[in-house]
């Protein structure tokens, strides 16, 4: 069953990694199995990806096929079977408000999903009110905040002072992310933690919430 998970996810292909989802929970293999073996592929190809053996559009095109897969066919299978999947916790995640670029926020969310997070993805250009409310919604462990641009990562900083003014950065920890951003911003806005890639935010991530 991994194998043959590991070569279709390897294809790229969203349509047969699909398919073989479908065929896998059909054929009553366990919902857990077939999400660790997503995970353990992901993994897999996030090392090559780091080593320069593929290409971060690859990258892309297989988390989001597994991401597709997961929440689509499988956790659906694991709520008529009962069956309650453990998370490592729960993330808030979007890409900052004046920022339209979420390739890379939509890897570390496939990532991050695959690796047992729950994930409430805000998508883009996410106003800072909306990061607030989310947060009141869903009562999550973690913020994540993308930025791409110089002039957009201020906001990451914004979204830091609106949660604290709200009293919510109690129990919950903000990660920040993004080309222009770095540790020593991270340490100058008061978020918890930086993430260079989405390798690194997955492991930054488990670490916050003692998982790691």
């Amino acid at each position: 069953m991994e194998q043959k998970i590991k070569e279709a996810v390897y294809t790229l292909d969203e349509e047969k990694i699909l398919k073989l989802t479908k065929g896998l929970m059909d054929q009553n293999v366990p919902p857990l199995e077939v999400i660790n073996a997503f995970a353990s592929v992901l993994r897999e190809m996030g090392d090559k990806y780091e080593r320069g053996e593929l290409y971060i559009v690859e990258l892309i095109a297989a988390g989001e096929g597994c991401r597709k897969a997961i929440m689509d066919i499988v956790e659906p299978k694991l709520k008529l079977l009962g069956v309650e999947r453990k998370t490592l916790g729960k993330i808030v995640l979007g890409t900052v408000e004046g920022d339209i670029h979420d390739i890379g926020k939509n890897i570390v969310a496939a990532m991050l999903s695959t690796a047992g997070f729950e994930v409430v993805d805000l998508g883009r250009d996410v106003p800072i009110k909306k990061f607030v409310e989310a947060v009141k919604e869903h009562d999550p462990q973690l913020v994540g905040l993308s930025a791409l641009m110089t002039i957009s990562m201020i906001n990451q900083g914004e979204v830091i002072k609106a949660l604290e003014r709200e009293g919510l950065l109690k129990g919950v920890k903000v990660v920040i992310g993004g080309a222009p951003t770095s540790q020593q911003w991270a340490e100058k806005i008061g978020a918890d933690a930086y993430a260079p890639d989405a390798i690194e935010a997955v492991a930054v991530c488990k670490s916050l919430v003692g998982r790691g």
